[in-house]
Order: C-alpha cells, then sequence, then structure tokens
C-alpha cells in the first residue's frame, strides 16, 4: 500500500535517538507501505520512502519500535508472528529487522543483495513466509543486475538452498502468495505463487519439486503471440476430437498436477451439442486448436511449424532448462510470447479436413505445407517441391523478403499434426488463399502472382498458372518493402484528383464566365468531399486493369460439376482474383485403385472477366435442387446427402460489389444483386451457413452469410439473392475486427475486439450463445488438499457446470440475460446485500446466476 502523505509530528517526537538531520518529518519524504501487524490490529507498520521504519501503536498514540535503513525503502512485510520485519529497498537489497520494546534503532539481523555484486535494480516487493520444517520461502520482485538482466520482469523465490528467477514476458503487475488460512497457525506454510502480469495470470507450484506453473482452466491468451488468421470447423468427429485432446494433453507435462487454486465460478450452461474448432494462426509459425464447442475457448493444442525451417532458434533447445552454474537462475514461464523470430514465419491460410485428417498450411514466405494426424512422435524428412509462378517470365524481378530455408535431413515431431510436404511458391510472397480436397488429395494455392495445384498423395506438381499483369509493380516488391509502394499510391492518388478535375471541366455546363467559375469551383470542392469520404461511400464504377494487385488471388474452391458440357461432370478448380477474373480448370483425377500409377491431368476450360473488375471473394457451385455442393468426403461419412447431378448446376460468383449467378456449363448470366451504391458497401466476408429450423428439427435451409465493410452482417437468400436480414455487428471503424472476422457453418461468427479475445455473434435462432454461470459472492478457504490445491467449501469451478458431490445449494438471485455490469445487476446485488445484511453468515454464501444471451438474431 502506497500512501503519498507525510506522517505526524507527534511520530517523529519520540525519535530521540535519531541523527540530527534525520528527526525532521520532511526528511523522509512520503510514505512507501503502511501494513496492519498480523496477530495485533493496534499496531501499524510505516515506512517512508528515506529508510526510516516505524512501529506505531494507535492505541497509544506513540513509536514502539523504529529502524533506518541506510538504502531507499520500496517496501515491508511483517512475519507472520510479528517478531520480524523485512525491508526491501532500491539498491536491490533486503533487510531483516527484529521487533523488540526496546526503543534504541535495532540493526539489522542480515542485509541481502541476493543478485549483487553489481549494481541491481530495486526489489519493489517482498515476502518472508515461515514453514513447519523451519526454512522460510523468500519471494521478491525485481532485484535483477542492471546492467545485463535490468529489462527483465522477474520474480524470484528462494527456499532451502533453491533459487529461480521466474522470468515473465509482459510487465509484472502484483502478485501474493497463498498460504494456511487459519490465521491463528503458527506457520504460514505457503502452496502457490499467483502473479498478475500485464498479459496474463501465472500460479506456480511451490509444494512441488521444481516449482513447476499450474496449468490454467481459463484465462487462456490468445495472442501468445499476433494472432495472423482464422478458421473455424464445425462438428468434428470424436476420433479426431480424441486424437487432438491426447496429442495436446502430452504437450502439458511441464505444468503441475495441483488443481487451479483460484475459483472463476461455476457453468451452468448444458453440454454443447457438438464438438467445434477454432483455429488461429499465428505471427511465429504456430497454428493454436481451440475448443469453440461452448462459451469459453479452450486450448487444446498447439501445432508448431518453425522446426520445419532453418531459424535463429534451434528446436531442441529448452526454454526452462538452466545450468547449474548459470547466474541469475532464470526461468520462462506464461504463455504470452509476442515475440517472433522471423516474420516470414506467420500463417496466413489454415484449411483443415475433419474427415480425413489432412491439415494445410500456409505462410508469408509462400510456404505450403500439408500435414496428417500421427499419434506417435516421428522423425522423418520432410520432402521440399518449388512452384515457380512466374513460370521463368522475363521482366519481372522480385524485390521481396527470401524464402525461408528449409531444414535438411530428418526432423523431430511430436505426436499430432506432422508435416510430410513442403510446397514453396517462388516468388516467396504471402499466400493469398487456399484449398484441400482431402478426397481427391489435391492442395490449391494462391498468391500475388498466380496459383497452383499440387498432388500431395504423388507428391507432384499438377500445373502452375500466372495472373500477373505487367502493371502490377507491387506485387514484386513484397510486403516487407512498402516505401516505393507508398510513393506509387500517393501518385496514383494525385493522377485520380487530376484526372476528375479535369472531366469536371469538361463536364462545365454553357454560360455567363462568373458563373461557369462558381459551378466549377463548386464542383470540384464537391469532388474532393467525394474523394475524402472514399473508403465509405464511393459508387460502383469500372475499374481499370491497370490497377495494382489485379492478379492477387483472392479465392479458390474445388467443385465436381458440369464445366465443358451439359452431360458430363469433372472434378474442377475455381480461383477468383482481385482484376474480377474467375479462372475455372478442368481435373482429371484417376481413379483409387490407379491413383499412384497415373498422374492427375489439368486443363484450363473457362475463363470470366467480371464487367466492373470488382475483387471476386467467394465462388459457390449450386446443385440441381440449388443446394450447395457437399464438402469432400461428407457424402462418403453418411453425413450429406449426395448432391443432384440431373438437373443443370450453377455458378455463385461474389465479388466486393455485387453476387451474381450463372448457368453452367454455359455459363451465361441468370440474375444479380449489387450492393447498395449510395452507402459504399463492399463484401468482406461471405460463407455458406445452414439455418435450422427451431420447430422442426429435420428442416433447414442453406443461405449466405456476408459480412461487408460497414461492419453489417446481412442474411442473402439461396439461390434467389434476396437479402433476408440485415445488423450492425463490427464498428466500421474497426478495420482489423473486419478483417479478423471468420463464420461458422451453422450461423455463428468470431472476430477479434482486442488482441487477445474473440467477440462471438449468432445470425441463428437454434444456435444461440448464451453464457450461463454461478459465482459465490464470497468464498471461505481452507488448506489445499493432498497437495492438489486448496478445498472448495462451497464446490469447484469447473466448465462443465458439475456439482460438487453431496452438496446442496442454496438458490440466490437469478437474472436471466443481463451482463455482470449492468445497472439493474448492480442494483439487485446492493439490494440484496442490504437485505441480509443483519446476518452477516447469511449473504456472505448468496450465489448468483448469470445468463447472457449474445445471439444477434434477436430470437430468445
Amino acid at each position: 500500500m502506497t500512501l503519498h502523505g507525510r506522517g505526524s509530528s507527534g511520530t517523529f517526537s519520540s525519535l530521540t535517538r535519531l541523527p540530527e538531520e534525520a528527526r525532521h518529518r520532511r526528511v523522509f519524504e512520503m510514505v512507501e507501505a503502511l501494513q496492519e501487524h498480523p496477530r495485533d490490529p493496534n499496531q501499524v507498520l510505516i515506512g517512508y520512502s528515506r529508510g526510516l521504519i516505524v512501529v506505531w501503536d494507535l492505541h497509544g498514540c506513540r513509536v514502539l519500535c523504529h529502524f533506518l535503513s541506510s538504502q531507499q525503502l520500496e517496501n515491508v512485510c511483517w512475519q507472520r508472528d510479528g517478531h520480524l520485519i523485512v525491508s526491501c529497498h532500491s539498491d536491490g537489497s533486503y533487510g531483516q529487522w527484529p521487533v523488540s520494546s526496546d526503543s534504541h534503532p535495532a540493526e539489522p539481523l542480515r542485509n541481502c543483495v541476493p543478485y549483487g555484486p553489481f549494481p541491481c535494480k530495486a526489489i519493489t516487493k517482498i515476502s518472508w513466509l515461515t514453514t513447519k520444517q523451519g526454512l522460510p520461502f523468500t519471494i521478491f520482485q525485481g532485484g535483477m543486475p542492471r546492467a545485463s538482466y535490468g529489462d527483465r520482469h522477474c520474480i524470484s523465490v528462494v527456499h532451502d538452498g533453491q533459487q529461480t528467477a521466474f522470468d515473465f514476458t509482459s510487465r509484472v503487475i502484483d502478485f501474493t502468495v497463498l498460504t494456511e488460512a487459519d490465521p491463528a497457525a503458527a506457520f504460514d506454510d505457503p502452496y502457490a505463487l499467483v502473479v498478475l502480469a500485464e498479459e496474463e495470470l501465472v500460479v506456480i507450484d511451490l509444494r512441488t519439486a521444481g516449482w513447476p506453473p499450474v496449468q490454467p482452466p481459463y484465462l487462456a491468451s490468445l495472442h501468445c503471440s499476433a494472432i495472423t488468421c482464422s478458421h473455424h470447423v464445425s462438428n468434428i468427429p470424436l476420433k479426431l476430437w480424441e486424437r487432438l485432446v491426447t496429442a495436446g494433453s502430452q504437450q502439458h507435462t511441464h505444468f503441475s498436477t495441483m488443481e487451479w487454486p483460484i475459483d472463476g465460478g461455476t457453468s451452468l450452461a448444458p453440454a454443447p451439442p457438438q464438438r467445434d474448432l477454432l483455429l488461429t494462426g499465428h505471427e511465429d509459425g504456430t497454428v493454436r486448436f481451440w475448443d469453440a464447442s461452448g462459451v469459453c475457448l479452450r486450448l487444446l493444442y498447439k501445432l508448431s511449424t518453425v522446426q520445419v525451417f532453418l531459424t535463429d532458434t534451434d528446436p531442441s533447445d529448452n526454454l526452462n532448462a538452466q545450468g547449474e552454474d548459470e547466474w541469475p537462475p532464470l526461468r520462462k514461464v506464461g504463455s504470452f510470447d509476442p515475440y517472433s523470430d522471423d516474420p516470414r514465419l506467420g500463417i496466413q491460410k489454415i484449411f483443415l479436413c475433419k474427415y480425413s485428417g489432412y491439415l494445410a498450411v500456409a505462410g508469408t514466405a509462400g510456404q505450403v505445407l500439408v500435414l496428417e494426424l500421427n499419434d506417435e512422435e516421428a522423425e522423418h524428412a520432410v520432402e521440399q517441391v518449388e512452384a515457380d509462378l512466374l513460370q521463368d517470365q522475363e521482366g519481372y524481378r522480385w524485390k521481396g523478403h527470401e524464402r525461408l530455408c528449409a531444414r535438411p535431413g530428418p526432423v523431430h515431431f511430436e505426436p499430432g499434426f506432422q508435416p510430410f510436404v513442403l510446397v514453396q511458391c517462388q516468388p516467396p510472397a504471402v499466400v493469398t488463399s487456399l484449398a484441400l480436397h482431402s478426397e481427391w488429395r489435391l492442395v490449391a494455392f494462391g498468391t500475388s502472382h498466380g496459383f497452383g495445384l499440387f498432388d500431395h498423395q504423388q507428391r507432384q506438381q499438377v500445373f502452375v498458372k500466372c495472373t500477373l499483369h505487367p502493371s502490377d509493380q507491387l506485387a514484386l516488391e513484397g510486403p516487407l518493402s512498402r516505401v516505393k509502394s507508398l510513393k506509387k499510391s500517393l501518385r496514383q492518388s494525385f493522377r485520380r484528383i487530376r484526372r476528375s478535375r479535369v472531366s469536371s471541366r469538361k463536364r462545365r455546363p454553357a454560360g455567363p464566365p462568373g458563373e461557369v467559375q462558381e459551378g466549377g469551383a463548386r464542383a470540384e470542392r464537391t469532388g474532393l468531399q467525394n474523394m475524402e469520404l472514399a473508403p465509405v461511400q464511393r459508387k460502383i464504377e469500372a475499374r481499370s486493369a491497370e490497377d495494382s494487385f489485379t492478379g492477387f488471388v483472392r479465392t479458390l474452391y474445388f467443385a465436381d460439376t458440369y464445366l465443358r458440357d451439359s452431360s458430363r461432370h469433372c472434378p474442377s478448380l475455381w480461383a477468383g482474383t482481385n482484376g474480377g477474373t474467375v479462372y475455372a480448370f478442368a481435373l482429371r483425377v484417376p481413379p483409387a485403385e490407379r491413383r499412384m500409377d497415373e498422374p492427375v491431368r489439368a486443363e484450363q476450360a473457362k475463363e470470366i472477366q467480371l464487367m466492373h473488375r470488382a475483387p471476386v471473394v467467394g465462388i459457390l457451385v449450386l446443385d440441381g435442387h440449388s443446394v450447395p455442393l457437399p464438402e469432400p468426403l461428407e457424402v462418403a461419412h453418411d453425413l450429406s446427402k449426395s448432391p443432384d447431378m440431373q438437373g443443370s448446376h450453377q455458378l455463385l460468383v461474389v465479388s466486393e460489389e455485387q453476387f451474381k449467378v450463372f448457368t453452367l456449363p454455359k455459363v451465361s448470366a441468370k440474375l444479380k444483386l449489387k450492393l447498395t451504391a449510395l452507402e459504399g458497401s463492399r463484401v468482406r466476408r461471405v460463407s455458406v451457413a445452414h439455418f435450422s429450423s427451431c420447430r422442426a428439427e429435420d428442416y433447414g435451409e442453406h443461405h449466405l452469410a456476408v459480412l461487408t465493410n460497414l461492419g453489417d452482417v446481412q442474411v442473402v437468400s439461396l439461390p434467389l439473392l434476396k437479402p433476408q436480414v440485415r445488423y450492425s455487428c463490427i464498428r466500421r471503424e474497426d478495420v482489423s475486427g473486419i478483417a479478423s472476422c471468420v463464420f461458422t457453418k451453422y450461423g455463428q461468427g468470431f472476430y477479434l475486439i482486442s488482441p487477445s479475445e474473440f467477440e462471438r455473434f449468432s445470425l441463428s435462432t437454434k444456435w444461440l450463445v448464451e453464457p450461463r454461470c454461478l459465482v459465490d459472492l464470497t468464498k471461505s478457504h481452507s488448506r489445499p488438499r493432498n497437495g492438489s490445491g486448496p478445498e472448495k467449501a462451497l464446490g469447484r469451478a469447473r466448465n462443465s457446470g458439475s456439482q460438487s458431490d453431496g452438496e446442496e445449494r442454496r438458490p440466490g438471485p437469478v437474472m436471466e440475460h443481463a451482463l455482470l455490469n449492468d445497472e439493474r445487476v448492480l442494483k439487485e446485488i446492493q439490494s440484496t446485500l442490504e437485505g441480509d445484511r443483519g446476518s452477516y453468515g447469511n449473504w456472505r454464501s448468496q450465489r448468483m446466476a448469470v445468463g447472457y444471451s449474445l445471439s444477434n438474431g434477436g430470437a430468445e
């Protein structure tokens, strides 16, 4: 506790033993610490910044004893019995002072600089805790050697000859030690250290050898590394789920078996009807698998792609390993790690097939990895194939970052997803689109230069297609070289201004010169105002083929449909670019019995150029019943009906500015839907969602879920393209939130509202997100049982919402559909406390059941 004030003059009147220059209260400056005696509430410990420590008797208004340190004081603490005071100082030292009734200033029993003798940073907080074994725990924050480790955020634990400095990757805000709960107990007997860092909450087990961390059941740090992409998969098969959970549990062997000692409440939500996964790609080359079945995200498994490549960090290095002679004895703890060794490792696209267990992951430097699930650890070489998207065309020179160098020879992989092939795009530009068809064993990838198709069963390239326009110089500079790009975009902006001025002068009406000049100036001002509002308000107009990034491949899509004629369907690959071009390739995939003997053939069959050249953000094929084609292997697992191949198929192309349906195989326009031009809406995300009926279990419809640049979420019907509903979901200024949005298969969605938080919404009246929980107002504590954490007098907190055995719960005030910070909730809590204030023992055990519907569909 820090008080920015000074002690009363009576405090210093009895300090007659102090030197003359130290008797004036102004010398000691502000109060740094104020602590009550652990056994006697009439005694208060006061610590002043200049080093004076006073034990003050509140009842007698007098000084019982005082101590004078030669170093600036940071903090003080009592020993449990009140016979010892420990102070910490700005020079990285701490001292122990015996408490006695003698008015003479006592000398410290011990002065210690734990990380001396070189200059050290201040120790800002210290705890001195006793144990039955007689050897105390000394726990302090800071004190690291200033020159070499002054920027570290450390808390050190010293006990029985063992000393560890726990190193956190974010600033330590505070810490506390969980001890024996009975205040009359003779010893502290600490069992856990709880550290609140700026980015996470960490608990250290102090009873297990080595002081391992405790795995948190909640408060997961999503942005351990910056999130670069997301991918959602609904209704995961049980076998795949169990294999993921098993692989993830083997990554947590370094955690303590202690139960998480902090009770976050009890979930009352029913068991989720299905298993959902949210995969997040990160800047450091990792992919994290989150259980998104219920309200809270729970980390199941983490995949790292770093070991495939040669980087500055050896994957065999153990960050927690410390040599016996290393000083200070640092140990990295916590999951938050914002630093990436190489920005090229960043994950940009993820595609998981839940039926086959194949996973495709693409990154910033043009790397595409195909992985499969293996329950055993393995050591093997990753096969490498290069895909030259420029096809050795002359006149093009890549100016961006270099490719990542793959690690030669066999690489050791832990159980879980293990890569078996690496496709390296050349130039090594960011992979902008990715599609995987596990039934055909094909993976398609696209960049700003073109797209390609790879056969991951035969481990060979099928084809590459260059989409680069001669004027697309920006595409050759790469994401890490933007100076020239900025200059070019500025030049283009000024050219557009000049063109608008010229065109406005050409359209001036004939009339008196004064009126003409005035009208021209007014038109010019109007044009400039329109340009300033361009990101939000712009009319849909044809774009020039010379605009930059026209070859940028935005979407890839596999379909078994009628491409050449109406009598025979075949596998096909569709690609949409930033310049409004759609390419269609007919594929010949050999049957299963000859799959390894014959190569996959591909031939371009169609090329569609949208009139307005707007970027293509989505492609979809509808069968004869106007139903979207099923996912690969979905029909084989009897989870979907076979598509209707008798009626004519339709092709839906979604650009940023309109939805357009074409007939197949002739590719003639059938109908279209334009977005509102005056509002300047542009499609940012589009996905097919199945909307189930709340009344009839066997009825549902497929529609499009659409997110625009204005943050609106819309539902558009299929196949007639009729707008159904529209909601304001994300703030239009929240560019990162709009960019991070991902839809689910059943009409829900996720988007980032901060680097570490996902907001979840629902467009479906059936699939609602309703957090329901039970929270204790207060809770009594007792000692941990069998070394596994503290007993819960009122039950244990679990995501499953299970009750503790044989325990009856007295219902508390129930508040439906309300947030905890709602004023009505606060008033109800206040009235509850005021009504039961006569009996303290009654209201301290009250519980609150809280529920809140997060659906945006407006259905209860």
